[in-house]
């Protein structure tokens, strides 16, 4: 039976950041898809498939960046995290701000994981290899979420 790839929601509103993202996970081990939202806004219209998203799959990780246009990384994650159709996503912080208070405030809103974007390229390089070892090939997401299988919510 074929393993359906991983949906993959990136949050990020920085193109270089992006396609650094998208060649990473090309370059994989775990089949994904990567979808990317511009801004905060776009990532709940995907989320709850409003308007040109009408069609978008649920993800089955959702990558944010908390300095967001529109709608910031944080109101996001709590839009997120307060939904009970998307509670279950993991969601992973990959953002420049190291500040202590972020980085409480995103566990406060229950954020799977944060981790400080490093400035460096091969670091970047490093941090994206990991997330996708990790997160795709060792985690075991709930059911309904497992490998892209189909919704349980």
């Amino acid at each position: 039976m074929p393993v359906e790839p991983i949906k993959i929601l990136l949050v990020e509103d920085q193109p270089a950041d992006v396609r650094l993202t998208e060649e990473v996970l090309k370059q994989g081990k775990v089949a994904n898809e990567l979808y990317v939202a511009e801004d905060g806004e776009k990532a709940m219209r995907f989320l709850r498939q409003e308007g040109e998203y009408s069609e978008a799959p649920k993800p089955d990780l959702v990558i944010l960046d908390l300095n967001l246009p529109r709608m910031d990384g944080k109101e996001v994650l709590q839009a997120i995290k307060g939904d009970p159709a998307f509670l279950k996503i993991p969601v992973l912080i990959l953002t420049t701000s190291a500040a202590e208070r972020d980085i409480l405030d995103a566990y406060a809103h229950h954020v799977n994981a944060y981790i400080t974007k490093p400035i460096d390229l091969d670091e970047f390089v490093a941090v994206v290899s990991s997330i996708e070892q990790f997160w795709l090939s060792i985690v075991r997401l709930p059911d309904g979420l497992e490998y892209g299988g189909g919704d349980s919510a």
